[in-house]
C-alpha cells in the first residue's frame, strides 16, 4: 500500500518527467521567439512544436491554438473576445468563466449536475440579441461530462457562438474542436501533468477573437507577451502523453463501491450521469469536508473540498448548490480525482483513511449521544 497517495488531480496534476524534460531542454535555448538570429529560431521552433503538439490532442489545426498563462486567461480570452456582448453560462461554470461573464444568463442544471437543454433552447429564443454560450465539457468538482454537441445544435440554430471550457476534460477522454463544433476551447497544462503558468484558448478558424491587451504582434496578434517557452514546452510535451489516455480504468468504481460499503447512506453526486473515469464527489454523512481533507492529509492522502481554485479557502460548492444539494449534505462533500500516475495502492490507501476516520466519527456521536 502507498505511503503517500495524491488524488487531487482535478486540481494540479503532477509534473510528467517527459515534460520536465522539455522545459529543461528549453530553458537551455535561452533566446526570444520572436527574434530572428539562431537562438531565437530555435525558441520560435520550440514554441511551434508544441503549438502542434496541443493542436494534435484537441483535433485541431495549429494555427488554431493561441497560447495563454492558463485556462484562466484562456476563459478571460474568449469571453471578452468574442465581440458578444449578450453570454450565456451554465450554473456549473468554473469561477473563471462565472465571475469573467458579467451580467450573464444562467442556464440551470439538474439533479445530476447535467446542463438543462430545455432551459437553455428558452434562453436562446428570448431574445434576438446573438450570443456566447459558454458550457464546459466535464465538470471539475463532480466529473459530470456535458452535452457540449447538443449545446452546440441549439446555439447554432439561434445564431449563437459557443465556447467550451475544457480544462478538466482534455487527456481524459477524446476532446476534438471540430468534431464538437465550438468556436473556442480552453485548456489548461497542469490538468494533465503539464506545468502550471501555461494554457491555451484553441479559437476555430474563422471565429471572432479580439485580442484583451496591447503589446507586441505575438500569437499570431491575438495574445500579447512573449511567450513561456519552456512552459509552452512542458505543456506540448504533457499534451503528448495525455493523448495516450489515463491508465485508471476501474479504480473509480473501485473506489465508490468501497466508500458506499463502509458508508451507505454516502452520496456520489453525479452518479447517475457521464462522468469522468478518474473523479469521485462523494458525501461523509455527518463529518464536514474540512474535516476529512486535514485528517485524510494527516494519513498521508490528498484529496479536496471542491474547486481548489479560491485561495485555499473551504467554500460552498456553487456546483452542488445548483444541483439542489441540501447545504448540510454539500458541506459535507469531497472530491477525489486520479491521475496519469495513480496507482491501485492509492485507492486502498484512501479507502483505508476514509474508513479509520468515518468509525472515529462515528464513535464520537456515540459518545456524546451517551454522555447527553
Amino acid at each position: 500500500m502507498s505511503a503517500f497517495a495524491y488524488l487531487d488531480h482535478n486540481a494540479t496534476s503532477p509534473l510528467r518527467p517527459a515534460a520536465f524534460d522539455a522545459m529543461v531542454e528549453a530553458l537551455k535555448i535561452g533566446g526570444n521567439p520572436s527574434s530572428v538570429h539562431r537562438a531565437g529560431r530555435r525558441a520560435r521552433a520550440a514554441v511551434e512544436l508544441a503549438r502542434r503538439q496541443v493542436a494534435a490532442l484537441v483535433g485541431a489545426a495549429p494555427a488554431e491554438v493561441v497560447f495563454t498563462s492558463g485556462g484562466t486567461e484562456a476563459n478571460a480570452l474568449a469571453l471578452g473576445g468574442s465581440g458578444r456582448r449578450r453570454t450565456i453560462v451554465s450554473a456549473i461554470e468554473h469561477d473563471s468563466v462565472g465571475r469573467a461573464a458579467v451580467g450573464a444568463e444562467i442556464v440551470s442544471v439538474n439533479g445530476n449536475g447535467v446542463v438543462d437543454l430545455g432551459a437553455l433552447e428558452r434562453l436562446l429564443a428570448a431574445s434576438t440579441e446573438p450570443a456566447l454560450v459558454s458550457v464546459m465539457a466535464a465538470n471539475n468538482e463532480t466529473g459530470v461530462v456535458q452535452p457540449v454537441a447538443e449545446v452546440v445544435r441549439l446555439a447554432r440554430a439561434a445564431g449563437a457562438l459557443v465556447h467550451c471550457d475544457a480544462v478538466q476534460a482534455a487527456g481524459k477522454f477524446r476532446v476534438d474542436l471540430h468534431g464538437l463544433g465550438v468556436d473556442y476551447l480552453s485548456l489548461a497544462a497542469h490538468k494533465f501533468g503539464g506545468p502550471t503558468g501555461v494554457g491555451a484558448l484553441v479559437v476555430r478558424s474563422g471565429a471572432p477573437l479580439v485580442a484583451d491587451r496591447r503589446g507586441g504582434g505575438q500569437e499570431g496578434n491575438r495574445r500579447a507577451g512573449t511567450e513561456n517557452v519552456a512552459g509552452i514546452a512542458g505543456f506540448g510535451a504533457a499534451a503528448v502523453e495525455a493523448g495516450n489516455g489515463m491508465s485508471v480504468d476501474g479504480l473509480r468504481d473501485r473506489l465508490e463501491a468501497a466508500l458506499l460499503e463502509i458508508a451507505p447512506q454516502a452520496r456520489v453526486f453525479g452518479a447517475a450521469a457521464a462522468r469522468l473515469g478518474n473523479t469521485t464527489c462523494i458525501s461523509m454523512p455527518g463529518v464536514k469536508a474540512e474535516t476529512q481533507v486535514m485528517a485524510l492529509d494527516l494519513a498521508g492522502v490528498c484529496i479536496s473540498a471542491g474547486a481548489a481554485c479560491s485561495s485555499g479557502k473551504v467554500q460552498r460548492s456553487a456546483v452542488l448548490a445548483a444541483m439542489e444539494v441540501a447545504p448540510a449534505e454539500a458541506e459535507t462533500a469531497v472530491r477525489i480525482s486520479s491521475g496519469w500516475n495513480t496507482v491501485a495502492g492509492d485507492i486502498e490507501c484512501l479507502i483505508a483513511a476514509w474508513r479509520d476516520l468515518y468509525i472515529r466519527a462515528g464513535r464520537s456521536d456515540m459518545s456524546r449521544a451517551h454522555a447527553a
